[in-house]
């Protein structure tokens, strides 16, 4: 799920867990064009403090307002519209005759918040089913691909997990990629069996570990909602895990290295029982070609086609670096620190 959404059911909980009184706002439905998408939400505590966002802001300065005015007084989940008419439009932010509808819930402890994070924290995709008419909630396992539901009787809302990033190889580029995966919100894992290189790497938050890369793939089980990158130009290292990523139902795969690098790399993993249309899923070289050179520029181009991928991009909307124009004598790939 997005950050900014996990960060609203954890104050949540700690507003409930502390005894406050608080509300949980969702977005439920849009007409016109919207800042925020369906699904969005904000919690707001007693004193008219806010986590989350459901449109531009002008909403929320009413929200606040409304709260410090009147105070959290609500016994059950109700269902209010902004911008019905052009005026309210123009006030709220939203386009000339837009409309914004939303559900706000009083929460509670049997609002199940907490018990919801300890399933998220599980990687669990979880439904959660709130009765609009009583505020009872329901938490039960969601299958893939299902949505968000709105009726007269009840919502329900999709949790979790969070996106995952595993990094093979614990190097410069490695320590620039995780860092903004984890600004963007990613569970990161670097993995390197190699003791000379995992000796002084270290970025807060991330997980370290030393076990073999092809082993670590298969014990994350990785999902629609996983991804992996191979940066260490180790075929011995590289090309197992990716055999192994490429069978998974990851949505990204992608390594490190050259045109030449790649087609080789490519014609050892024909080599393994992958069948061509797993092949076809390597993303190599790896990459938006944005012309980066230094080893951000890079970690940025590597997450910039990890987002297009992941938010559906048509393909023919992406350049990748395996499609840049070159001329003779331009570098495509200069070890760990360089172009990729």
């Amino acid at each position: 799920m997005d950050s900014i959404d996990l960060e609203v059911l954890k104050t949540s909980a700690a507003w409930i867990a502390a005894g406050r009184r608080c509300e949980l706002i969702t977005v439920i439905k849009t007409w016109g064009s919207s800042p925020r998408p369906i699904g969005a939400t904000l919690a707001i505590c007693e004193d008219g403090t806010v986590i989350g966002s459901v449109s531009g802001g002008c909403i929320e300065d009413d929200l606040i307002a409304r709260v410090r005015d009147q105070g959290i007084s609500r016994q059950a989940p109700e269902i209010v519209s902004y911008g019905i008419t052009a005026d309210e439009a123009h006030r709220f932010g939203l386009p000339c005759g837009g409309t914004i509808e939303l559900s706000i819930e009083p929460l509670s402890a049997r609002s199940r918040i907490a018990e919801l994070l300890q399933r998220l924290e599980r990687h669990e995709l979880v439904q959660r089913r709130l009765d609009l008419r009583t505020g009872e909630v329901e938490l039960s396992n969601a299958a893939a691909g299902a949505q968000m539901q709105v009726s007269e009787q009840a919502m329900v809302t999709l949790h979790g997990p969070r996106w995952r990033l595993l990094i093979i190889g614990a190097g410069q580029l490695s320590r620039f990629l995780a860092q903004i995966a984890l600004a963007m919100d990613y569970s990161v894992t670097v993995c390197d069996p190699r003791e000379e290189y995992r000796a002084g790497w270290h970025v807060d938050g991330v997980q370290l570990v030393h076990e073999m890369p092809d082993d670590v793939v298969l014990a994350m089980n990785l999902d629609h909602r996983s991804a992996v990158v191979a940066l260490t130009h180790d075929p011995k290292l590289d090309d197992l895990a990716l055999m192994e990523a490429l069978k998974s139902d990851a949505f990204y795969v992608g390594a490190i290295g050259s045109r030449l690098n790649n087609s080789k790399r490519r014609e050892r993993l024909l080599e393994f029982d992958l069948t061509t249309e797993q092949l076809e899923r390597l993303h190599g070289p790896i990459g938006l070609y944005i012309g980066s050179k230094t080893p951000s520029e890079i970690a940025i181009s590597i997450l910039a086609e990890m987002t297009a991928i992941k938010n559906g991009v048509p393909t023919n909307l992406i350049v990748p670096h395996a499609a840049a124009p070159t001329r003779p004598g331009d570098a495509v790939c200069v070890a760990d620190s360089g172009a990729v």
